[in-house]
C-alpha cells in the first residue's frame, strides 16, 4: 500500500468531551490509507489518553505530546512529523464527512493550479442562538472559486481552517503558522493568498463545523474581531499600494469604527482623501481634517480607488454593486474588507 497518501494534523487541546467523535468521523474515512496525527498541546484533562487509545488501537493513529504552546506551534509540530504530500487540517470539536478526504485528495489531484481546496461546511450549532455565526457559514458557503475567494479574503476568513487540504509544499515555499496576538489560520491564508497561492472548494458539505460554548474562537483574544483586523492590515495596505498608483484613496463609511480603521490605513502610510457616506447629517463634515462626500462624488475609477469598510452584509453588498455599476473593477479599483 505505500505511504499514507494525507496526513490529517489534530491539534487537541482539553477536548476529551468531543474527541472521540472526531477521532472516529476520520478513521471512518473512504480512503483509507493516510495518518492522522494528534498533537495533544499539553491537555490537563482525559484528552491525552484518549487520544493514546486510538494510537494504540490503529496503526494508523500518530501521537504527540508537547507542553502547552497554542494551536499555531500544535499545528507546525504536527506538520513536522507528516509523511504524505497532502494535509488535511481538523478540529476536535469537529466532524469529517466520510467521504472528505477521498473528494479533496482527488481534487487536488485533479487540479495542479490549486494549493489548497476546501469544501462546503455544515454549520452544527444552534442557528437560532448563534446566529453570526452560521451566518459565516452561510457566507463562505458561497464562495466556492479562487477568484471569489481571493476578492473576499479582506471582508472575513474565506475558509473554514479545519475543512482544508492543502499540499505540503504550501509550508515550504510560504511558510508554516505563525505565533502571535491574531488568528493563526487567516494570517497563514492572507500570506499565502498574497504570495499567489490559488485557493477553492468541492461543492459539497464534507465538514460539519460545530460551536461549543467552549470552542477556542469564542473564549481567545486571539480569534476577536481586533485580532483580525491585526491579521489582514499588513496585507491589507500592501494590497492598497499595489493598485492606488496615482489615484486618491477614498473610504465607504464615516462611523466612529470606519475611522478607526483609517487611523490604521493612515499609520500604514495610506492618504485618505475622504470619506464616502450615504448619511446626510455626516455628508459635508470633516473627521481629522478628511472631509465627509456623498457617494455621488465616486465618479471615475481612473482618478479613484475605493476602500469599503462597511460591515453590514445588505450594505456592504450594495456598495459593490453600485461600484460595479459605475465601472470600477472590484480587486483593482475597490476592495471590500469588512
Amino acid at each position: 500500500m505505500g505511504g499514507p497518501t494525507v496526513s490529517v494534523i489534530l491539534p487537541v487541546y482539553n477536548c476529551a468531551e468531543f474527541l472521540q467523535t472526531c477521532v472516529k468521523s476520520i478513521l471512518n474515512q473512504t480512503l483509507q490509507n493516510f495518518e492522522l496525527i494528534i498533537v495533544n498541546d499539553g491537555s490537563s484533562d482525559e484528552t491525552g489518553s484518549i487520544a493514546n487509545q486510538f494510537a494504540y488501537s490503529d496503526q494508523r493513529v500518530k501521537l504527540i505530546t508537547i507542553p502547552h504552546s497554542g494551536v499555531a506551534l500544535a499545528f507546525n509540530a504536527g506538520i513536522q512529523r507528516a509523511n504524505s504530500e497532502y494535509i488535511a487540517r481538523m478540529d476536535a470539536d469537529d466532524e469529517m464527512h466520510t467521504e472528505r478526504l477521498e473528494k479533496q485528495k482527488s481534487f487536488l489531484d485533479q487540479r495542479s493550479d490549486i494549493g489548497v481546496v476546501s469544501s462546503l461546511v455544515r454549520f452544527g450549532g444552534d442557528r437560532e442562538t448563534k446566529q453570526g455565526y452560521a451566518l459565516h457559514v452561510d457566507w463562505i458557503n458561497t464562495l466556492i472559486a479562487h477568484e471569489d475567494i481571493f476578492l473576499n479574503r479582506f471582508v472575513e476568513s474565506p475558509v473554514c481552517n479545519p475543512s482544508v487540504m492543502f499540499r505540503k509544499s504550501m509550508i515550504e515555499i510560504h511558510g508554516a503558522a505563525r505565533q502571535g496576538n491574531f488568528p493563526e489560520d487567516y494570517e497563514m491564508w492572507l500570506r499565502w493568498m498574497q504570495g499567489g497561492v490559488r485557493f477553492a472548494k468541492v461543492e459539497q458539505e464534507l465538514h460539519i463545523w460545530n460551536d461549543p460554548p467552549q470552542r477556542i474562537t469564542r473564549n481567545d483574544e486571539r480569534y476577536s474581531n481586533d485580532a483580525f483586523e491585526r491579521a489582514k492590515l499588513p496585507y491589507l495596505i500592501e494590497e492598497i499600494k499595489k493598485f492606488q498608483k496615482s489615484r486618491v484613496v477614498y473610504v465607504c463609511g464615516a462611523g466612529r469604527v470606519t475611522r478607526q480603521r483609517s487611523d490604521l490605513l493612515l499609520s500604514g502610510g495610506i492618504e485618505i482623501s475622504g470619506y464616502i457616506d450615504v448619511d446626510p447629517s455626516k455628508v459635508g463634515k470633516a473627521y481629522n481634517n478628511i472631509p465627509v462626500y456623498g457617494i455621488e462624488h465616486i465618479t471615475n475609477p481612473q482618478l479613484q480607488f475605493i476602500l469599503s469598510t462597511v460591515g453590514n452584509r445588505g450594505a456592504r453588498e450594495s456598495i459593490r454593486q453600485m461600484l460595479l455599476d459605475r465601472n470600477f473593477t472590484e480587486g483593482s479599483d475597490f476592495i471590500l474588507a469588512q
